[in-house]
């Protein structure tokens, strides 16, 4: 699968400009999945502008990226604040997929960070349930930041079925040096690849830190090759890289964590109990 990483610094509060940034970026090389980081579209720091910039049924931003994913023939991952479906006024956080042919999907992060300069909280509803997509001819597992850092959400996806994790984050860079820990865990502890795309950029004196890579299923970094563009900020990059689905299977009987842990009480790929916080499934928008 051949996967655009796309590092790049939103404008506050534009969906039109980010979404044309986005398809400046994704027609600049043919690639097969194009991720793109949390929020992407809104921007991070926008306060209660969440409300009014987030993406319902319908939505000509939505439209837009329909379209896009179908004239390029590339997946599309982005992240975006998406009115709730099911409740009125409340809004998510969340990952948007969007294929060249058939349904988006949408999926909810799942813990929303409320400590230092982040107030995630205030402004959006959780899930509690992860569930993998099909998307550029595998199975994804779709994070977003916090998440990586409960092992649970992973873990979730791969019992799931998930053959690829892809994790999306607006991320600052005092937090760096703990996703180049988490992340290659995370591909270890499940024998699958992972993707991870961070945002660069400041809003309201938040730095955020880049660091975008992917590793392979046994946690080794997967090279990327530099893609040729017009950066607007400082630390912006266009990156793509080869991953080999097939290779990860290969690798599983090797180290067969899935296997050794689906058979244990309370390994079901379900989740924890919907009792435990408000269940927002994954869905279209």
């Amino acid at each position: 699968m051949r996967i655009l990483l796309a590092q790049l610094a939103p404008v506050p509060g534009d969906l039109h400009a980010n979404a044309e940034r986005l398809a400046a970026a994704v027609r600049t090389v043919r690639c097969d999945l194009a991720v793109f980081p949390e929020l992407f579209l809104s921007g991070y720091r926008v306060g209660d502008r969440f409300h009014q910039l987030a993406l319902k049924e319908g939505d000509r931003t939505v439209s837009a990226l329909r379209r896009l994913a179908h004239e390029t023939g590339t997946t599309l991952v982005v992240g975006a604040p998406v009115a709730s479906t099911e409740r009125s006024g409340e809004i998510h956080n969340a990952a948007l997929a969007v294929p060249p042919e058939g349904e988006h999907r949408v999926q909810v992060k799942r813990y929303l960070p409320t400590f230092g300069p982040f107030e995630e909280g205030v402004q959006f509803t959780p899930s509690d349930r992860s569930v993998p997509v099909r998307l550029a001819g595998a199975s994804v597992g779709l994070e977003i930041c916090y998440d990586t850092f409960f092992p649970e959400v992973s873990r979730q996806l791969a019992l799931g079925g998930a053959e690829l994790l892809v994790v999306i984050s607006a991320s600052p860079v005092t937090s760096g040096r703990l996703f180049e820990r988490l992340l290659p865990a995370r591909a270890i502890e499940n024998a699958v690849p992972v993707v991870y795309v961070n945002r660069v950029g400041v809003e309201d004196g938040v730095v955020f830190g880049g660091g975008s890579a992917a590793w392979d299923a046994r946690g080794e970094l997967i090279p990327t090759t530099p893609v040729a563009f017009a950066p607007a900020a400082p630390e912006e990059s266009l990156a793509l890289l080869e991953v080999d689905i097939a290779e990860a299977a290969r690798w599983r009987p090797f180290r067969p964590v899935l296997r050794d842990v689906a058979g244990r009480p309370g390994a079901a790929a379900e989740g924890p109990s919907h009792s435990e916080t408000r269940s927002i499934p994954t869905r279209p928008l």
